[in-house]
């Protein structure tokens, strides 16, 4: 098992990528902490995965209350003496409010930004006190293709995801004397339930067009390259920003036109 005997923290952790995250991490023999707000879901989420024989546990953060990042590390630290891997996953959005430069009310751009960076932030300097204690750790961030690639809309959504990749570099170099690393998975779009359910078929067919691979990513996918950067077999490994996107943003924009009429074929 490739992080049997870690201790895992996880924000965002009751569905999504997040739940993956748990799920992979739990099954690899890690003992995982779920961050969530809602402490209820949580558990319900635990208690299956303590049914399969996996060791998961909870504990309280909501990012719009700064202080539970300092108790929510507290809390893993009482219970388990030490935190070897914290994944970041949490990030948000107002699609209907987040918009392109010109329409994007100012507030809600610095609201976006300060939520998202600040729960990465908080979080790793939280951790990162422990883990400098302790000998080590790795520290892996949910970002986002949108924080490499300007979109049409979302420009507080991509600024945020964009100030992550770089702080996952400083991270990286800044506490690498402590032996810990910070790498970053940057997924494209990904079957979570809340695309699933957001998004209109004609639009994922338009954004399918400029996957090469014309999927969606899965979760669980995204989860592989987490749990990659949480084991020890990416030890000498820090400060990469990793696209989990099915070649998303490889092609030139003719690719998209051209392949959506050979994928009609």
């Amino acid at each position: 098992m490739k992080l049997k005997d870690k201790i895992v923290l996880i924000t965002a952790s009751t569905r999504g990528i997040g739940l993956a995250c748990v799920k992979s991490c739990a099954k690899e023999g890690a003992t995982v902490y779920m961050a969530a707000r809602n402490l209820e879901l949580a558990k319900e989420e635990a208690d299956k995965l303590i049914f399969q024989g996996c060791n998961v546990k909870y504990v309280y953060n909501d990012a719009s209350k700064p202080e539970s990042y300092l108790t929510m590390t507290e809390d893993v630290i009482k219970d388990a003496g030490r935190i070897d891997v914290l994944i970041n996953n949490f990030g948000t959005s107002n699609p209907g409010k987040d918009l392109d430069f010109s329409n994007t009310d100012t507030d809600v751009f610095l609201d976006t930004v300060n939520i998202n960076l600040r729960s990465v932030f908080m979080a790793s300097k939280e951790a990162v006190k422990y883990m400098a204690k302790q000998g080590g750790g790795s520290i892996v961030n949910i970002s986002s293709v949108g924080g490499l690639v300007p979109d049409i809309s979302q420009v507080a959504y991509g600024t945020s995801k964009a100030a992550i990749n770089y702080l996952t570099k400083l991270i990286a170099v800044h506490e690498a004397k402590n032996n810990i690393r910070c790498n970053a998975v940057l997924p494209g779009m990904t079957a979570t339930d809340a695309v699933q359910e957001k998004l209109s078929e004609e639009f994922k067919e338009l954004f399918l067009r400029h996957i090469p691979f014309n999927r969606m990513g899965k979760p669980e996918e995204i989860a592989a390259a987490a749990v990659y950067f949480a084991s020890d077999e990416s030890a000498y490994t820090t400060g990469q920003i990793l696209t989990v996107s099915g070649g998303f943003g490889l092609a030139t924009p003719l690719y998209g036109d051209l392949s959506g009429e050979t994928h009609r074929r």
